[in-house]
């Protein structure tokens, strides 16, 4: 059938999820750090993500899709956590994404050394290896890293890790959906205490504050939430209170 529908001009597009969040379908996702429609049958053209997207990556075009369905959507919308777009499992049996808690470096070890004591206490770190089920995500205090901060935050280990379990990702270059899923199952499943949400100034990455918001929200838990922007030049710019769960500034 011919139909309005949405289209994404992927050139304009930078990935930051506002229209992921305005589509109340949930028929956008963030995928490969490009906006990009789910499914047309949770797209029912109404354009309320329009406004927005800064880039005006987005109109409504008519052409030939799937007819609009609202069982459909209904049932993507009750079952967030089902495996849709996402990536791929990794091979199982790689011993280098083995789950472990490590005994972080002390005070005494750093003034032997000579060296600066790391502060990391989880293996591994980067959200699409970490199981939900980690014991180490248990009642856990999470800090939640956009995979530039530590490069440009040089006193990062002291200033943010200290106490916290670490999960790092790309908001523009990772799968943003299966982000935001897994997030939701370790916020529903392992009374986390504290979320700290650490990102780069460049507007894409301001999704990773979108995408632990929109978890968040799905799992139905309160989870207090901080989030500090960087600088690239290394400076802390801002650090505010996000509320629980809630879409900040």
């Amino acid at each position: 059938m011919i139909r309005k529908i949405v289209r994404i001009d992927e050139e304009k597009c930078n990935g930051c999820g506002q229209c992921a969040t305005a589509c109340a379908e949930g028929a956008i996702a963030i995928i490969e750090g490009k906006a990009r429609l789910v499914s047309e049958t949770y797209c029912d053209g109404l354009g309320a993500c329009l406004g927005e997207c800064p880039q005006d990556a987005i109109t409504i075009e008519g052409r030939e899709a799937a007819a609009f369905d609202i069982e459909a959507v209904e049932e993507h919308l009750a079952h967030p956590h089902a495996p849709t777009a996402g990536p791929e499992p990794l091979p199982c049996g790689c011993p280098g994404t083995a789950t472990r808690a490590l005994a972080r470096a002390s005070g005494l070890d750093a003034c032997l050394s000579g060296a600066i004591p790391s502060q990391l206490g989880n293996w591994p770190v980067q959200l699409r290896l970490v199981p939900p089920t980690a014991p180490y995500l248990r009642g856990a205090k999470l800090l939640i890293a956009a995979d530039c901060v530590p490069f440009a935050f040089a006193d990062f280990h002291r200033t943010f890790l200290a106490d916290r379990v670490l999960l790092i990702g790309c908001p523009k270059l990772d799968d943003a959906a299966f982000y935001r899923q897994k997030l939701a199952l370790i916020f529903r499943d392992n009374d986390i205490q504290s979320v700290d949400v650490v990102h780069m100034e460049v507007p894409c990455c301001f999704g990773l504050v979108q995408l632990v918001a929109q978890a968040a929200a799905e799992s139905g838990k309160a989870v207090p939430v901080s989030v500090t922007k960087i600088g690239i030049r290394g400076e802390i710019l801002e650090t505010h209170e996000a509320g629980v769960g809630a879409a900040t500034r």
